[in-house]
């Protein structure tokens, strides 16, 4: 009798807290989501069973010295995923769409708009007594409305690194969840009419321009700002390898074998966060709150600058594309092209949308250098 009872003291049924329930239920519906409604599934399905991982008791997957743990420590902690995972986005990101149309640089720069509003709105809250977040966990936390999962991670690794967890959590999540954000604000904020633009073909860009661009962004940005050297010069490095033609198997490692493999592990780590003792408390759920209000501000404000240049004049901008320019490559594409194809079946953003979409990923890297250059400093 003794022996059962000690089985059963030991057991994960005996220890499993209300909390610990609560998050594999969390943990479950985020794989529903992924296989049943398919969203985002690369991303869901590892956070997701990460979480359901992180959460049985008396396993300590997640706590030092478990496997989720070291998964963390490594990749995260470090920052060693984010930067490698810039990479493979570079080399998996065509610039053609944003040469060919320059303007919807202003997209990609006007969807930053909801991180420094957030990180405003943080210091306020601090301010009041809500939250305790210094300057630095502010700017960590605003720069989830980028939606750019490394970035939010690189970002909280050099300025709040304990909150990184969460903030991670929170990014990575959103970043999933752009098809359920993303389109009740776009309607919101457009008519049919506005919906219904179709947008011209744009210039051929030639090779050489391709291969020219990266360098020169590189280059101009980090002199200027070197502390988003980092970020873009992984993410120009991938995108050089993949438009200079000469190292074809690089490439192709980095697109595809390179950053699937960093993307299951960054995904378990990401999930090992969603750990009931961490996750549920006012800070990670004030962080939630937050960068669902930097996200969403960040997708208005896209919206918005491409319907102020089309008051302004010249050719004719469809507002939905304006939401790519957070940088969830290319979720948020796609939303602007699916919302397209809505109200009317001919209509095809996606290459439009692609463009501020790229924008929005070199707007991020940006921010998230001038956040470490004079917050950090």
């Amino acid at each position: 009798m003794d022996q059962l009872l000690q089985l059963w003291h030991n057991s994960g049924l005996y220890q499993m807290t209300p909390g610990q329930g609560i998050m594999i239920l969390i943990g479950m519906l985020l794989l529903y989501l992924a296989i049943n409604k398919n969203f985002e599934p690369l991303l869901l399905v590892p956070i997701g069973f990460g979480g359901v991982l992180a959460n049985i008791p008396g396993a300590g997957l997640a706590e030092h010295g478990g496997i989720l743990h070291l998964f963390y420590a490594v990749g995260i902690e470090s920052g060693a995923f984010p930067l490698i995972i810039f990479m493979g986005v570079g080399a998996m990101t065509d610039f053609g769409p944003l040469l060919s149309n320059p303007r919807t640089l202003f997209l990609g720069a006007a969807a930053q708009f909801g991180i420094f509003v957030t990180l405003m709105g943080a210091v306020t809250l601090s301010t009041l007594g809500v939250f305790d977040f210094s300057l630095a966990d502010a700017a960590a936390i605003g720069i989830i409305g980028g939606a750019d999962g490394p970035t939010s991670i690189y970002v909280a690794s050099k300025l709040a690194p304990d909150l990184l967890g969460a903030i991670a959590v929170a990014s990575y999540s959103y970043m999933a969840l752009v098809p359920l954000i993303q389109p009740p604000i776009m309607r919101a904020l457009t008519n049919d009419a506005e919906r219904k633009i179709k947008m011209v073909q744009q210039r051929h860009v030639s090779h050489r321009e391709k291969i020219i661009f990266p360098l020169i962004l590189l280059l101009l940005v980090a002199f200027l700002l070197p502390d988003a050297a980092p970020l873009l010069g992984m993410f120009c490095f991938g995108n050089l390898m993949k438009e200079c033609a000469v190292v074809d198997r690089l490439s192709n490692t980095t697109q595809n074998s390179l950053i699937n493999t960093v993307t299951i592990f960054l995904g378990l780590a990401v999930g090992s966060k969603l750990s009931a003792d961490k996750f549920l408390d006012l800070t990670t759920l004030g962080i939630l709150v937050l960068g669902m209000v930097a996200f969403s501000i960040g997708t208005a404000s896209g919206v918005i600058m491409a319907k102020l240049m089309n008051k302004l004049g010249g050719s004719q901008i469809n507002p939905l594309i304006g939401s790519a320019g957070v940088s969830a490559v290319p979720m948020a594409a796609r939303v602007s092209n699916k919302l397209g194809l809505e109200a009317d079946p001919h209509n095809f953003l996606l290459m439009h949308a692609m463009g501020p979409n790229v924008a929005g990923v070199i707007g991020s890297a940006v921010a998230a250098g001038i956040m470490i250059n004079y917050v950090g400093g």
